[in-house]
């Protein structure tokens, strides 16, 4: 008799199991993948620090075999590209006033800055940086480098078309500045833009709803983020209008099923405006991961944040201790940004 009873609850309890599984495992799956994500991210910026230590050590090594190898990778006919370089850089420094030469190196760092967080995406997008004058020239990095090989000498001078002032051993992305160009035309408060192509805001951008208001990050951007139509690739001056139209007077844009942009009066001012932006986007993304519902932010705590942040953009030295703190931890993997 117990026998014949076990064998009738046998069927039951395996069902009993299944179902737990089938509730259980998309979970374990789910915190697996977040996880997983941020360990790729941590494993990322520490294979950067290490890359760029042993990519110094390497070149001064090649860079020594140079009498006896004349085919060293630092050696071109017998000459030590290296070696002709170091003075070519201190020339073109010395052509820079005070006052560029200082921007030249903030904007060099924050280069650095961007490769360092991730947020590149290969040898594109760009920062772009007003230079004081009534000649309405911008710094911008050389095409075809990657954002860790940008130092201030090589930063490349230019006007509103694009076109380079002055010399330079690298050309522009021409058709990468429409963005830039548009804003800097029509913002003179804008002196420093910034766009990215990260992961996180590239699939926020994709979203129908776009940028909730239902993380601690994305509460303080309540009402603050502009949203510009994607027209396809950003290479036509026709959209330069509407773009700027889209943005209006705001400091941070969602391009929609494209990317993120931020303005702000100086290199600190937009670089805050852009870690703002990005992660309420990348808290956004991992909580939707999640599968589960995302906890409302009440319009009482939105309007207590923005009270908050508005006072903070306010401050004169918005953005400055957070930029001032990375460009120290840059210096300490690689200093060669300020050649």
């Amino acid at each position: 008799m117990i026998d014949a009873q076990a064998s009738l609850n046998m069927p039951f309890a395996g069902t009993v199991s299944f179902l737990a599984f089938m509730v259980v495992a998309p979970v374990v799956l789910i915190g697996m993948r977040v996880y997983l994500e941020v360990y790729v991210q941590r494993w990322r910026q520490l294979d950067a620090k290490c890359h760029t230590r042993r990519g110094l050590r390497t070149e001064a090594s090649s860079c020594a075999m140079v009498a006896t190898s004349p085919k060293s990778k630092c050696s071109r006919n017998g000459r030590n590209d290296m070696a002709e370089a170091a003075p070519l850089a201190r020339q073109r420094s010395e052509e820079f006033g005070e006052e560029e030469r200082t921007l030249r190196v903030e904007l060099a760092a924050c280069y650095r800055i961007f490769d360092y967080l991730g947020w590149t995406e290969l040898i594109y997008n760009h920062i772009s940086l007003r230079i004081p004058g009534s000649e309405r020239h911008f710094l911008i990095n050389p095409y075809g480098l990657w954002y860790k090989e940008v130092t201030a000498s090589n930063l490349v001078k230019i006007n509103l078309e694009g076109n380079s002032v002055g010399e330079s051993a690298r050309p522009v992305n021409k058709a990468g500045f429409i963005i830039h160009s548009a804003i800097h035309e029509a913002r003179d408060d804008a002196h420093c833009i910034m766009h990215t192509h990260s992961t996180a805001g590239m699939a926020v951008a994709c979203q129908k709803e776009g940028l909730r208001t239902d993380n601690f990050y994305s509460a303080i951007l309540a009402g603050r983020v502009a949203y510009h139509d994607f027209e396809g690739i950003t290479v036509y001056p026709e959209e330069k209008e509407r773009l700027v139209a889209s943005l209006s007077d705001r400091n941070f844009a969602i391009l929609r099923s494209h990317g993120l942009l931020t303005c702000g009066s100086t290199v600190a001012d937009a670089f805050h405006n852009m870690w703002l932006l990005q992660r309420a986007c990348e808290i956004q993304m991992a909580a939707d991961s999640s599968g589960r519902a995302v906890a409302p932010v009440s319009e009482e705590a939105i309007a207590a944040s923005q009270q908050a942040v508005q006072m903070m953009m306010q401050d004169r030295a918005y953005g400055r201790l957070e930029f001032e703190a990375l460009i120290r931890e840059i210096d300490r993997i690689d200093d060669t940004y300020k050649d």
